[in-house]
């Protein structure tokens, strides 16, 4: 009993971790790439660089004896890599050529594509309950994102691109943890210097194709430098807490909660930069609200339904073995030849 509070603060803690950095991150950001701010618009070069704080967080951690290295083969390694860079130039790529209604539809397209996904990859079935409450939390994440929504070919393929890479990198990272019995943190360590390497090499012609500028005609200052940094840092725990989370849960539950920045970014944005929120936002929200307690109340309850069943095939074949035993022991012994019992 106690493990299981423990369980679950621990699960309270990764996703707290997760929606505050998430949240912090998007404002960071905000204040460093709008024009009212430092106009800092090198997104693909800065992702470049929290995975390289990341990476270096990592190796620090490694080598005081903080985390444990394990083996990962270094083409899994390479392929996840690969993976999770077309999902964030895809992304990228889709916010520049779509309108911002298609991009929040595109990423709200990833709770199906993921479930499809995992029932594809790892036979995984949902219980209506859980397909119920996804498409409440689509509903109205929908509602109070979407607008204007305009495509053309070379964003819908974008798009298509994105969502499918980040579906799977997502996937990938329980399956990895799983895999190679690795810790969250570890398998991070080993690939945000890939991943690092491989943005900061590509990341600035991205950016040149995406804003038409290069990063080192960029002019720094001390407030822009701060926001990086403060940037990088979020980042850390960012990573940290979307690798504890989906090696906890799934890439399912990661992203039906993860809705949940949603709310919080269009709230503070309302609270902190006088965005706008409507009576359509506040409705979408609350129905967001609503699909997300049920969906964390039909997990719950699948969890106790699967261990009830494997309680029950667990005693059945204990008592399967014990009347066995009974049965050897007090049967008695036959004569092989005449097949009568010894006196």
């Amino acid at each position: 009993m106690e493990a299981q509070k423990k369980s679950a603060v621990s699960d309270v803690g990764a996703w707290a971790m997760n929606v505050v950095s998430s949240v912090g991150i998007i404002m960071a950001n905000k204040q460093l790439m709008s024009t009212s701010g430092y106009a800092f618009s090198f997104a693909t070069t800065l992702t470049g660089f929290h995975f390289a704080v990341t990476a270096l967080v990592g190796m620090v951690s490694n080598a005081t004896g903080f985390s444990a290295s394990k083996h990962v083969p270094l083409w899994e390694l390479l392929w996840f890599s690969v993976v999770a860079n077309m999902s964030i130039t895809g992304m990228n790529l889709s916010l520049m050529l779509n309108s911002v209604g298609f991009y929040q539809i595109s990423k709200l397209s990833m709770i199906p594509v993921v479930c499809v996904m995992e029932w594809i990859l790892h036979s995984k079935h949902y219980t209506r309950e859980v397909k119920m409450s996804v498409v409440v939390v689509v509903i109205g994440v929908g509602v109070c994102t979407v607008t204007d929504v305009k495509v053309n070919a070379k964003g819908f393929i974008c798009a298509c691109v994105a969502i499918l890479s980040t579906s799977l990198q997502q996937i990938s990272i329980g399956s990895l943890q799983k895999k190679y019995s690795i810790g969250s943190f570890e398998l991070l360590s080993k690939t945000a210097p890939i991943q690092a390497a491989s943005l900061l090499v590509l990341g600035p012609f991205i950016d040149y194709y995406l804003c038409g500028k290069f990063i080192l005609e960029y002019k720094y200052s001390s407030g822009a430098f701060l926001f990086i940094l403060l940037s990088c840092s979020l980042a850390v725990f960012c990573n940290v807490s979307q690798y504890l989370c989906i090696g906890r849960f799934s890439a399912v539950s990661f992203q039906v909660l993860g809705h949940m920045k949603t709310v919080c970014v269009l709230t503070l944005g309302w609270l902190l930069f006088d965005s706008e929120l409507t009576f359509k936002n506040i409705m979408g929200m609350l129905i967001a609200v609503v699909g997300m307690v049920v969906y964390s109340w039909a997990v719950e309850v699948e969890k106790q339904s699967n261990a009830k069943i494997t309680s029950v095939k667990n005693s059945l074949t204990e008592e399967e073995i014990r009347l066995l035993k009974e049965g050897v022991e007090k049967a008695p012994v036959k004569d092989i030849e005449l097949a009568e019992p010894k006196e």
